[in-house]
């Protein structure tokens, strides 16, 4: 026999609710999806959301849950409205670091064109390189340092 029973079970996940507005679980059926979703979830990785429940099977937590009021249940409506939620939520997230990413594009380009117009060498053929390139290879050194080298 179940612990909590069914009736009890709906009870509680009924408490929530306003008097007119429709229940949320309206049959044995529909609790026992719902401990079974939930129980899925557990055996998925979810970390359960009562204490004691180690040695438990994740159907007994998922009922236990249930019964102490730490899952609350929505209607179809709802579940709709917080999918479709999420997914704009998840596009605008997207969307964020796409500009994110082009904004550091652009901001290392322009650091990278400001520092060639600054007067920084740009990279040039070692000997090596050149030699190998088939280029002869001649140093050119500063005027200052070959007049330097005749002094001596």
């Amino acid at each position: 026999m179940l612990r909590p029973s069914y009736s009890d079970l709906i009870e509680v996940v009924n408490s929530d609710i306003e008097p007119g507005e429709q229940p949320v679980v309206q049959s044995r059926y529909s609790i026992v999806i719902a401990a079974s979703k939930r129980a899925r979830q557990l055996i998925d990785g979810a970390e359960p959301l009562v204490g004691g429940s180690y040695r438990k099977k994740p159907l007994s937590v998922s009922v236990d849950e249930l019964y102490k009021g730490k899952v609350k249940l929505i209607g179809e409506e709802e579940a709709e409205a917080l999918e479709r939620q999420r997914a704009l939520a998840e596009e605008e997230a997207a969307r964020a670091r796409a500009e994110e990413e082009e904004r550091a594009r652009a901001e290392e380009e322009e650091a990278q064109a400001e520092g060639l117009e600054a007067g920084e060498p740009e990279l040039s053929l070692s000997e090596a390189e050149m030699t190998e390139a088939g280029e002869p290879y001649e140093a050119e050194l500063p005027e200052e340092e070959t007049e330097a080298q005749g002094e001596f």
